[in-house]
């Protein structure tokens, strides 16, 4: 059970692993219709049904500490527990109700977006709400306001960049998410807002100059990446070889860090050789948890033979359990592109081996090097690769094989200019 919304939080207080009711008080829910700006105070400038008195009677307080005691010990993590500890405590701390306290941000902008929205100009709203809707809101709606830190901010930033977002795109995103959380402030919600990112551009301009040529960081040849895998495994704690499972897996199939930790025994055909990528793992506040990949679509990719006899020995290791991790760490636990770092000395194992800029998404950037060099048609490598943009796909080949791609997109665009001329509506090819 995941506990990233607060809703799913206060079911876990309502049930217990076996089904039964827990024995404590459940929190709070208190909803609200949609506010307008009749009802500020004009006194303050708050919204009176966001603020309330707080008082706890020492035997609640015994009760609720009875009950997470309890909880935990049936399962709830006691880093999640300490964080809503956290943001009850502050709230009780402040006239803010414990329930409004815990709201997530998606609930807090259905809430306020009338008032967010004030003061700006009628055209701004449509690159704002196109920020909210396409981008905060999947990306961090769950988390409860007092949880929107800069440190989630940084690396949903960078995740937009590398889906590819232009500069005005993440600026307006920014601004909104912003001017939100500044509205939270006057609400009371949070003591302050968050401290605005900086440094994000220098991250757009290196992924952009990363994009004008992936091919330069990959690895030359099979010998290179077994070579890479081998030394991270001497380099790691007691040589745990699932690390370099994890970089031969990487490579072989294209795909992330956090999409090769999301593989699962189910995920793998070993009738057609295929791997369904449908689910990455990606850091939260309480810890790693799995979601969606960055295209939000699942994709079939293919097994190559020298990788299969890994995925059998792994295959084998998960003993028939269809929903067991195929790579884990050496505790059984998720993994991600830090932990690899980290476990592996990453750093320093790939300056000895004269890759001093090698990063863990460059095995991505390999695995499709390969691809586009051992001729996969360019359609299937941008199936096999996500890309919602076929451009993407095509900086993969060599130029000369991109030149012959514009040469057909310039037949493309004379066949449609003829149509034009000839007073025809040009389809959708």
């Amino acid at each position: 059970m995941t506990y990233e919304h607060a809703n799913t939080f206060r079911e876990f207080f309502r049930t217990s692993p076996d089904g039964g009711d827990h024995r404590g008080p459940a929190p709070p829910v208190t909803r609200h219709p949609r506010h307008r700006t009749a009802h500020l105070d004009p006194a303050t400038g708050t919204d009176p049904r966001l603020r309330a008195p707080v008082t706890v009677s020492p035997a609640q307080t015994h009760a609720w500490a009875t009950f997470l005691a309890e909880a935990v010990h049936n399962g709830l993590d006691p880093a999640l527990v300490t964080q809503w500890l956290t943001i009850l405590a502050d709230a009780t701390g402040s006239p803010v109700l414990p329930s409004l306290a815990s709201m997530s941000l998606a609930e807090y902008v259905e809430l306020r977006l009338p008032i967010i929205l004030v003061g700006l100009e009628t055209t701004t709203h449509v690159p704002y709400l196109a920020g909210w809707h396409h981008r905060i809101e999947p990306d961090l709606g769950h988390l409860p306001v007092r949880l929107v830190t800069t440190g989630a901010i940084a690396g949903t930033i960078n995740s937009w960049i590398a889906d590819g977002c232009s500069r005005s795109t993440i600026k307006n995103t920014l601004a909104m998410l912003f001017r939100i959380l500044e509205q939270a402030v006057v609400d009371g919600l949070i003591e302050r807002a968050p401290a605005h990112v900086t440094g994000w551009q220098s991250a757009y301009q290196q992924e952009e100059d990363e994009l004008l040529d992936p091919r330069a960081p990959a690895l030359r040849d099979w010998d290179a990446l077994t070579e890479l895998a081998d030394a991270l495994v001497d380099a790691s704690y007691n040589h745990y070889r699932g690390w370099g499972d994890v970089i031969i897996h990487g490579a072989c199939t294209a795909t992330r860090i956090g999409e090769v930790s999301g593989v699962r025994a189910h995920d793998i055909d070993t009738v057609n050789w295929l791997l369904t990528c449908r689910r990455q793992t990606t850091p939260a506040p309480g810890g790693l948890v799995d979601k969606h990949t960055k295209g939000r679509v699942a994709r079939f990719i293919p097994i190559i033979e020298p990788l299969r006899p890994q995925i059998i020995r792994r295959l084998r290791a998960t003993r028939g359990d269809p929903d067991a991790r195929l790579y884990t760490g050496p505790r059984g636990g998720r993994i991600s592109t830090a932990v690899l770092r980290d476990a592996t000395h990453w750093d320093d194992v790939t300056h000895d081996l004269g890759y001093e800029h090698l990063r863990r998404h460059d095995l991505r950037h390999t695995g499709l090097t390969w691809m586009a060099d051992a001729g996969i048609p360019l359609h299937i490598l941008q199936q096999i690769a996500g890309h919602k943009e076929i451009t993407t796909t095509q900086r993969y080949f060599h130029p000369n094989i991109r030149e012959l791609a514009k040469a057909g997109e310039a037949l493309t665009r004379h066949l449609v200019e003829q149509l034009r001329l000839n007073g025809q509506i040009p389809r959708r090819w």
